[in-house]
């Protein structure tokens, strides 16, 4: 007990007790930590096979090594790809929002210039680069065998976290600056993951930590059971939202009244009564 004394009054032991609890909370974050994509993960083949795509295709705005292009404003031509991780990459390139046909505010979606393959070898090679979300596994993409329990508490996520932007119908909306939110219609299960997952553009990032792999499969099956959810109440109008829906109910609906309305003060009855002093 007189040691352990000594030693609690030595002035170097608030060292030790802080550098005991670094290590700890280490080994703690290393075992619990969620796993990045690395290059472990793919063969050196296709690592340096995405190396010479990379080179061909992107080098020119995200620079030789990745590390980004800075313009002489000080402003961000390419951003660094360094650390994004392979699930950026093959959403980015397998939507072919990447790479772009001309500057804009925001990347759309486009026919993907490489194949799935070539993706896969240029996820592969900026994985290798530093660690980053990886691709996410098949079964946290078996949205299909989802129970009606998980595909409701899919759309309490979604109606949460998504519809500010997305609609509530995921048809998406616009956004400032010249950028929108894109459609969710149509859009491969694999592609909506990795963009919770990584957040591109204006979207914000729902890590695991933040929305869990087995929430985000309810989300995805949320959406793709909108997808085919009939129109009950007649035409649905593209679900854009009630503010379109009134506007065209203005200019169609009681607009139409209005111009059949005139149409029949113009062209109705006459009164064939003549004049007292016409009469015969």
């Amino acid at each position: 007990m007189r040691t352990l004394s000594t030693w609690r009054r030595h002035p170097l032991s608030g060292v030790f007790v802080i550098l005991g609890a670094l290590a700890v909370a280490a080994v703690l974050y290393m075992v619990f930590a969620p796993k990045g994509a690395t290059a472990e993960e793919s063969s050196l083949d296709d690592i340096e096979a995405g190396r010479e795509l990379f080179v061909i295709g992107c080098a020119s705005c995200h620079g030789q090594n990745a590390e980004g292009v800075v313009t002489s404003s000080d402003g961000n031509y390419g951003p660094s790809l360094i650390g994004v991780g392979a699930a950026a990459v093959d959403f980015q390139v397998g939507t072919g929002r990447m790479p772009m046909a001309q500057t804009a505010p925001q990347a759309p979606r486009k026919n993907a210039e490489y194949t799935d393959e070539e993706v896969s070898q240029l996820s592969a090679y900026i994985a290798s680069l530093g660690p980053g979300p990886a691709i996410p596994a098949e079964e946290s993409l078996d949205w299909e065998s989802a129970t009606t329990e998980e595909v409701s508490l899919g759309g309490e996520f979604f109606r949460t976290n998504c519809t500010a932007c997305h609609n509530s119908v995921g048809a998406g909306g616009a956004l400032p600056n010249g950028r929108y939110a894109p459609t969710l219609h149509d859009v491969e299960a694999q592609h909506i993951y990795e963009a919770m997952q990584t957040g591109p553009q204006q979207m914000p990032v729902f890590s695991d930590d933040v929305v869990t792999p087995e929430d985000k499969r309810a989300i995805i099956a949320y959406i793709k059971a909108m997808e085919t959810q009939p129109s009950h109440g007649g035409l649905g109008g593209g679900g854009i939202g009630p503010v379109a829906d009134g506007l065209f109910i203005w200019l169609f609906g009681i607009g139409g009244l209005c111009a059949f309305a005139v149409w029949i003060a113009a062209h109705g009855t006459r009164s064939s009564k003549k004049p007292k002093g016409a009469q015969e």
